[in-house]
């Protein structure tokens, strides 16, 4: 059983993954209203990805017989200024959500909830997945962001990923 205080987390973590993807939708439309298809088809799979996140840790909560409560979403409220204001604010974003998911997983150390710190070992690795992939992204865009033919190739990369459900979704 779940420990009020790790079931409180978790269900925190599911509204802060609900955000993330929130979030991500408001770059996926600044990207396509700027006719950036790719960048805004990067922060589309994002989207998915997030809400992938949240929906895993609703069934681990569900499954622990434990009550899943979803609150208000708020509005992202970041000023984008240019092209690679989501880049930098995506990497912000993902180190803060790292550090929510080593809180939450403190917290299952502290109670000795090993079933728990195992569900959480993917979610450790899939935020230093994602911090690479946002540093990745600032990197490229410094690189090749300010030629307009280079930004154009950078977009078509972006706009060839596609959606896959995360492995931990199969086990």
């Amino acid at each position: 059983m779940l420990s009020e205080k790790v079931a409180g987390l978790l269900n925190t973590q599911v509204n802060k993954e609900l955000y993330s993807a929130y979030l991500y939708l408001d770059f996926a439309n600044y990207y396509k209203e700027r006719g950036l298809d790719g960048f805004a088809n990067w922060y589309n799979v994002q989207v998915q990805e997030e809400v992938a996140h949240a929906q895993i840790m609703m069934q681990y909560l569900q499954d622990n017989d434990c009550s899943v409560v979803l609150e208000a979403i708020d509005k992202p409220n970041i000023k984008i200024q240019d092209f690679k204001t989501p880049l930098v604010e995506s990497l912000n974003h993902e180190r803060y959500v790292t550090g929510l998911i080593h809180t939450l997983y403190d917290a299952a150390y502290q109670d000795k909830d090993f079933r728990t710190m195992k569900f959480l070992d993917w979610f450790v690795s899939e935020q230093g997945e994602e911090e690479k992939n946002a540093s990745d992204m600032i990197t490229k865009f410094e690189l090749f962001g300010n030629d307009a033919k280079a930004l154009y190739d950078l977009d078509a990369e972006y706009k060839s990923r596609t959606y896959t459900a995360p492995s931990i979704m199969n086990e």
